[in-house]
């Protein structure tokens, strides 16, 4: 029992129970689903409603972190919370700093390094909530996806939350390199689908994309119904 409740001590074998707890509050949130396409990156997140009353505007799983960043999310949304706005000070304090905007990579090192330090002091939990963080910089097309133990993988297609078995095994299938927009929505979209097992409305789903020379921007409710008929 003491190696399941202290964060800080690993087991004989070699593990953290509670990181491995967060990665399980990870696997029970919303589809959230990352593609690479040919001039930039498409976000999708599967805005799951507890009842017909809840106001779907209310629900918010992707934010712009910068001009030409942005991210979703999936597992506790207060703890997402707190990361993006870590996330949006470092951009910040970059830009101050130097006069630019934050190289992808190292924003994403740097929400990892703040997400490592609560696997390594007692007093605190990890963050139960993995990210992906879509951008443009000078170096390219950048899609990452980060884990509550802190590690960073760099990906052309991923998927996190409770439908990532199903949507992985079709991007696997289906993915190619140099899709259009067009394409790559189509393919997000049959995706997220077969993972809920259920139709897609402009309500239910929440779709961001960031493009080489144009900023980060979620799509508007009737954007995102045309492309689901295209789909």
């Amino acid at each position: 029992m003491a190696y399941d409740r202290g964060i800080t001590v690993f087991s004989p074998d070699g593990r953290l129970f509670q990181v491995e707890y967060a990665r399980e509050a990870v696997k029970k949130g919303t589809t959230t689903i990352g593609l690479k396409f040919k001039s930039g990156v498409i976000l999708m997140v599967d805005k799951r409603l507890s009842s017909k009353l809840v106001e779907p505007g209310s629900i918010e799983k992707i934010y712009d972190i910068d001009d030409y960043i942005g991210c979703a999310t999936s597992g506790l949304v207060a703890d997402a919370r707190v990361l993006i706005d870590e996330a949006r000070r470092n951009a910040q304090r970059h830009k101050l700093t130097y006069g630019e905007n934050i190289a992808v990579e190292l924003l994403v090192k740097n929400v990892c390094d703040y997400k490592q330090n609560y696997t390594q002091y007692g007093g605190g939990r990890p963050f139960g909530v993995a990210l992906l963080v879509a951008g443009v910089d000078d170096l390219g097309v950048h899609l990452y996806e980060t884990d509550p133990s802190g590690a960073l993988v760099a990906y052309r297609a991923t998927s996190i939350g409770s439908g990532r078995p199903v949507v992985m095994d079709l991007l696997e299938r289906e993915f190619a390199d140099g899709m259009s927009f067009e394409a790559a929505a189509k393919l997000g979209l049959k995706a997220l689908s077969a993972a809920i097992e259920d139709s897609l409305s402009a309500e239910s789903v929440e779709i961001g994309v960031v493009e080489k020379g144009k900023r980060f921007r979620r799509l508007a409710d009737a954007e995102i119904t045309k492309l689901i008929g295209k789909a």
